[in-house]
């Protein structure tokens, strides 16, 4: 196929590496993309938030599946206007992307749609947000009701941060004041061609910026799949409870969700819960699902846009599995220091296993620099998280960047 990808960071780096991997000889071009996927398909530059624009393009070069990656393109309706088009696009319209775009959509669809989740109360000033931390109590949870780059959640013991954290994001419009779930996280992907979903495999990330989940929240340090602690039949039990009552929901509404959703997860005492909805594949997440996944991509993604995933089989995966750890630059998340030299990177690939997944580079004539906070993710995959972690380690321990960052502590624990 045609295929053209909407996005520039790992997480389309990603989805890239797993369509060339494919026996089909994909013709993929990637708008905007970024200097490490430049190096493996044609990129374009062209304003991917504008559906007139990316529907144009698709259009005049004969596009037959577009993928869109970041949330933006997808809240602001991209989506819709490719899909206007004729042309099969993976990803929601712009109004189902608001299980995304906004955290009181989706407490509200998961409410009429009987989904398990925390309490929450919506907020639009500080004394209101005042009263619900009252009323929840510590630990504070407090997220902002927009897109905020996978930073716009705090969880905190501290009254005052809580409350600092809610101010700062009520000038941009409300926050959600919700009750702490205790337990582990997992991150499920699920294809949705708005009536079947498919899941892919669990993975679990890691949000704080220090080892020991310290620190804090980010875009995510690192990942790994599959979850060999998960509760039997978890899967299933997300399927059942969570996907296909959301799904079925927003067709009920008028508004099918058609591509990817992320559902975050925690697996408490009295059952799985929902943390949050996503409208797109994940990061870092998508770094260690795709590497295992055996059904060709394309395949999966087309059908899903097109209506057909009604009777295929569940995506099969290696039994491999897969670890990735992010390269932060010095100062991420709040004020990442950017321009500097990145060094070793063809060594760090020739480790064993081992791809890079750039997210925030730029190439020189002398070589690629980091141009924002997490600059790249090193994927390793291995028959054991022993092997996969060593690997991935080694790797990163190749690659020089003045002041960077990573933690040294993922996948640690089921080793």
């Amino acid at each position: 196929m045609r295929i053209l990808v909407i996005g520039s960071g790992a997480r389309e780096h990603a989805i890239i590496t797993a369509l060339l991997s494919e026996a089909a000889p994909h013709e993929i071009t990637a708008a905007p993309g970024n200097a490490g996927i430049a190096e493996v398909v044609e990129t374009v530059a062209l304003d991917a938030t504008r559906g007139d624009v990316v529907a144009d393009y698709a259009v005049d070069n004969d596009i037959e599946l577009v993928i869109i990656g970041p949330e933006a393109p997808l809240v602001a309706g991209v989506a819709d206007a490719v899909r206007r088009r004729g042309i099969a696009v993976f990803g929601p319209g712009g109004a189902a992307a608001q299980l995304e775009g906004s955290k009181t959509f989706a407490k509200r669809v998961m409410d009429d749609a009987g989904v398990p989740t925390g309490r929450a109360v919506r907020a639009g000033t500080l004394a209101e947000v005042v009263s619900a931390l009252d009323a929840l109590g510590a630990p504070y949870v407090v997220k902002a009701d927009g897109l905020a780059a996978g930073k716009g959640v705090i969880v905190t013991d501290d009254r005052a941060a809580a409350l600092a954290h809610a101010e700062h994001y009520l000038q941009q419009g409300g926050v959600l004041v919700e009750e702490f779930l205790a337990g582990q996280e997992v991150s499920l992907f699920l294809l949705s061609d708005g009536h079947t979903v498919l899941p892919l495999s669990p993975a679990q990330d890691y949000k704080r910026i220090g080892d020991g989940d310290t620190g804090p929240n980010t875009g995510g340090m690192g990942a790994y799949s599959p979850l060999p602690w998960a509760p039997e039949g978890f899967v299933d039990e997300v399927i059942r409870t969570v996907a296909e009552p959301t799904v079925r929901q927003l067709d009920r509404e008028g508004t099918p969700f058609i591509g990817l959703l992320y559902c975050g997860l925690i697996v408490t005492e009295k059952g799985i819960r929902v943390i949050e909805f996503n409208a797109r594949f994940g990061d870092p997440e998508t770094q260690v699902v795709l590497p295992r996944l055996v059904t060709p991509l394309s395949e999966l993604l087309f059908a899903a846009s097109t209506g057909q995933l009604a009777g295929r089989p569940h995506p099969a995966f290696s039994a491999d599995v897969a670890v990735t750890v992010v390269l932060a630059s010095e100062g991420y998340p709040e004020l990442p220091i950017t321009g500097r030299a990145l060094t070793g990177l063809n060594e760090a690939a020739a480790v064993e296993g081992v791809t890079i997944a750039h997210a925030a580079t730029a190439r020189t004539i002398d070589g690629f620099v980091a141009t924002g906070g997490r600059v790249l993710s090193v994927v390793a995959t291995g028959t054991d998280f022993a092997q996969a972690r060593e690997r991935a380690y080694e790797a990163i321990g190749r690659i020089g960047l003045e002041g960077g960052q990573y933690r040294t502590d993922i996948a640690a624990r089921v080793v």
